[in-house]
């Protein structure tokens, strides 16, 4: 059957205009402890990665390709936090989990291009601390001012594009059953389940789109620390391994968690795991990697933590002195 057409049974129901959004439970006393705690997260999140991008903004010890992209992946992470959490929230304050059409499949696109936009800007990440280490004195030729935007704008775009065709044949599905998403947010996996339309082929799609973009993605950052890893078990010195190492051990964590968590939820057939158990996953996926980006990044970087307490240092003193 099209997707765009409804079989017979189906036309004296009536077109689903808006979805329920069921969140984790209805217990009020949960869902407000609920509240604060993935508030206080949130604005943690905010508050490191704003910082992040400020700091790499204003010290120019920071202006370099590395930064550069640590700066623009704070920024993903603020909007790819920001795009599924307030609408939580909402629902965990006022009890009401509602959401119009229109804003359900656009929170959906945004969730998904952002997502995936996030796993092209690590690559990039991988592939420059490749040069970096692999190439270092073609390096600062390699990676000018020019790649580096083009790099960043490239993830942007292959982000969207690949999640263009998906969401558009997504949306066109007939929702004429039920309108309550088990979800907390308005995940595809969840809407699909919701259709009254045959979406073999558009589960299949969503599979092999996730297959090529984690898959086709991540390889490219393994080859990379491949190459990196025998370059630097070559270096003689053991003080130079450890600084080698310790400029990509941020990343890796970073990528570990995110692809691991990422491929467990959409790496399998869409219904070959609850949806409950699909809601934990993502959770842990839409609040812990974008709040620990910061930290990550901040505490294992000798860099970033001199320039945050140069930072901290001249506000003290601004502060003293406007107290004078």
């Amino acid at each position: 059957m099209p997707l765009s057409s409804m079989s017979s049974h189906m036309k004296n129901k009536t077109l689903v205009t808006e979805f329920v959004l069921l969140g984790f439970t209805e217990i009020r006393l949960v869902e407000i402890s609920l509240f604060v705690i993935i508030l206080s997260l949130y604005l943690l999140t905010l508050m490191g990665n704003l910082v992040i991008i400020t700091i790499t903004l204003i010290d120019q010890r920071l202006q370099i390709p590395m930064y550069f992209f640590l700066r623009n992946l704070s920024l993903m992470e603020i909007g790819y936090s920001s795009i599924i959490i307030p609408k939580m929230l909402s629902k965990f304050l006022t009890g009401k989990g509602t959401i119009s059409l229109m804003a359900c499949f656009t929170q959906c696109f945004l969730y998904f291009a952002v997502g995936t936009s996030g796993f092209f800007l690590l690559t990039v990440m991988s592939v420059d601390r490749y040069v970096a280490i692999c190439h270092p004195l073609r390096y600062p030729i390699i990676m000018n001012r020019r790649v580096c935007i083009h790099l960043v704008t490239g993830s942007w775009i292959c982000g969207f594009l690949i999640i263009l065709w998906p969401s558009v044949l997504l949306f066109q599905l007939p929702f004429c059953g039920s309108n309550v998403i088990n979800h907390f947010f308005c995940d595809s996996t969840a809407l699909i389940k919701l259709s009254c339309a045959n979406t073999q082929h558009l589960e299949l799609m969503d599979f092999f789109t996730a297959i090529f973009t984690l898959l086709g993605t991540l390889s490219i950052t393994v080859v990379s620390y491949v190459n990196i890893i025998s370059t630097v078990s070559r270096i003689p010195s053991a003080t130079g391994k450890q600084k080698a190492f310790s400029t990509c051990a941020s990343h890796i964590i970073m990528v570990s968690i995110t692809y691991g968590t990422c491929i467990f939820l959409y790496l399998k057939p869409t219904r070959s795991i609850g949806l409950d158990f699909n809601k934990m996953a993502a959770i842990f996926n839409t609040i812990l990697p974008p709040l620990l980006d910061p930290f990550i990044y901040s505490l294992r970087n000798k860099q970033v933590k001199e320039a945050l307490k140069q930072a901290v240092g001249r506000i003290v003193r601004c502060s003293k002195d406007s107290r004078m």
